[in-house]
């Protein structure tokens, strides 16, 4: 999850967003942007979806790397 987390923080600031800027635009919940952008490993994929798709991007099934 650190590597959507990380994706997610970096792609927001670029834009010029605020968490709660963020929250509002992709119509999540500030305190699930906050979570996302901590690490939290138990989030909804629908939800990760959804800010991902601020940026174009979407998580899909792959391999694990370490």
């Amino acid at each position: 999850m650190s590597a959507i987390s990380e994706f997610i923080k970096e792609n927001r600031k670029k834009a010029g967003l605020t968490q709660e800027e963020f929250a509002l635009r992709s119509g999540l919940g500030l305190r699930f942007v906050r979570e996302l952008e901590q690490g939290k490993e138990t989030v909804r994929m629908d939800k990760v979806n959804k800010a991902l798709a601020m940026f174009g991007a979407e998580a899909v099934p792959g391999r694990m790397y370490k």
